[in-house]
């Protein structure tokens, strides 16, 4: 098979000429060779593998482009890289590699072609384009890759337990490429998954972290989540999501398999938006059910309070895989913690429970509601249909209540600093509850959004807490 005609001939030319000229054999190779064959996005990185010095041919190659760009040397791992416009050029020699049993980092010499497309993790991931003069656009397909794009197929070159073995991260690859491309792993492939699953421990938190965000921005990510759990993958990585697994049944009584049911949340929530941190609330929204789950014969099976136990334990779990401890894992919890308050509201969309709402949500409310919407997996229509049409209800009263009373975000129309000035305090816990005090009468609507009102307040709070306006403090107008 020849893909010349599918090649950006303006860089690969340009490549390939460069190779010729130090009178070396390259090939572009890898994802950029996939995804350019399926037809996908190929991304910017693109991997060239030359039958000798990457380096130096990143060199000519730079010395044959206009404006000569600017060279990245790697000359640990002997590679070079070239970003020009929006691409990231990786030139390397053709390796052969070897691995201990303790590090998934190879010791590596020279190799052949063969040898490079060995020691790639898959065999969609080894073909290989040749990027010379007299071959160029020839494909080079040793695996039979092509034959395993058709049947989407994730397959390994090497027998697999010697392909996850070697670099355990290749586990996590295969789900990640599966749930991506919507393809299924080779039945061999998966259990030689189950066997090496605990080589897991030699990679680092941030490596499976990464792919894990990718499963998570795949179109369908229950495909990768499934995978991980039925191999053992997802007890080693997210043993919190596994205790949601099953369902438990007493004197007739059953709850739903909360496992399950995130999974189908993730995948409802995959269709309205690609925030990855969103997707991550999806899938740890239901995390705190396992350790407050509780029956009693008069109310059945409950999970009191896992919305604020699921945040708290989202800050461990977030810890613990080295994941950013900032603004992206308090709005994971910050949903968390309210993924039933739009849920609890939708009944009785009471004027003071849409003020609450839309003040502790702020800018995260249109979040939330994709959270909430998408947490509707009920499988009967009328159901179905109901809880739709009660969240359109809490939307209609959301923005009727914010037109109105505009305390999404809002700050108190009295500042503390006016407090102080007013009772001539010192900072201290009178200020604190006059404030509260002003925020909660707005948030009931015993009075507006309004300064006027609030001031009015804040002398009959100061006056219960035995405060005594200082004098000239109040303007005649005020009173």
């Amino acid at each position: 098979m020849n893909l010349k005609n599918k090649l950006r001939d303006d860089i690969f030319k340009i490549i390939g000429h460069s190779a010729d000229v130090l009178q070396t054999k390259c090939y572009v190779i890898g994802g950029f060779v996939r995804d350019l064959i399926l037809e996908r996005d190929q991304g910017n990185d693109i991997d060239i593998v030359a039958l000798g010095s990457g380096i130096e041919l990143a060199k000519e190659v730079s010395r044959n482009l206009p404006h000569q760009p600017k060279i990245q040397v790697f000359k640990t791992y002997g590679t070079a890289m070239i970003k020009l416009n929006n691409l990231d050029l990786e030139f390397v020699g053709a390796r052969k590699e070897s691995y201990s049993e303790n590090s998934r980092n190879p010791a590596v010499e020279n190799g052949t072609l063969k040898d490079d497309q060995n020691r790639r993790d898959f065999t969609i991931n080894a073909l290989a384009i040749s990027l010379n003069g007299a071959t160029y656009g020839d494909l080079l397909d040793p695996f039979d890759g092509i034959n395993h794009l058709n049947q989407k197929l994730i397959k390994t070159p090497l027998e697999p337990s010697t392909t996850f073995s070697d670099d355990p991260l290749r586990m996590l690859r295969a789900v990640r490429f599966a749930s991506q491309l919507q393809f299924h792993v080779d039945p061999a492939a998966l259990q030689a998954i189950k066997i090496n699953k605990d080589r897991l421990r030699i990679v680092s938190k941030e490596r499976i972290v990464t792919e894990l965000n990718k499963i998570l921005l795949s179109p369908t990510p229950s495909i990768g989540f499934l995978l991980l759990e039925s191999t053992g993958l997802l007890d080693l990585i997210l043993p919190e999501l596994v205790a949601l697994k099953g369902i438990d049944e007493i004197e007739g009584q059953k709850h739903k398999d909360n496992f399950y049911h995130t999974l189908e949340v993730v995948d409802n929530i995959a269709k309205t938006t690609d925030n990855l941190w969103l997707r991550w609330a999806a899938l740890l929204h239901d995390i705190g059910k396992a350790p407050t789950k509780k029956f009693t014969k008069k109310v059945g099976w409950t999970f009191h309070g896992h919305e604020h136990k699921g945040a708290q334990m989202v800050y461990k779990l977030f810890k613990r895989l080295r994941m950013p401890l900032n603004d992206k894992m308090k709005f994971v919890q910050k949903m968390v913690a309210m993924s039933s308050r739009p849920i609890a509201i939708s009944g009785s969309v009471t004027d003071s429970a849409v003020r609450r709402l839309l003040f502790d949500a702020g800018d995260t409310l249109e979040d939330l509601m994709l959270l909430c919407e998408a947490d509707i997996t009920t499988k009967n229509p009328k159901r179905f249909k109901k809880y739709h049409n009660n969240f359109k209800k809490v939307r209609l009263k959301m923005k009727e209540v914010e037109e109105r009373d505009q305390v999404r975000n809002f700050q108190p129309p009295i500042s503390g600093e006016e407090i102080m000035k007013t009772f001539d305090l010192k900072p201290s816990r009178e200020i604190g509850i006059i404030k509260e005090y002003i925020k909660e009468a707005i948030l009931e609507g015993e009075i507006a959004n309004d300064r006027e009102e609030a001031f009015e307040l804040m002398l009959k709070k100061g006056k219960e807490l035995g405060l005594i306006p200082a004098t000239n403090s109040i303007d005649e107008t005020e009173i």
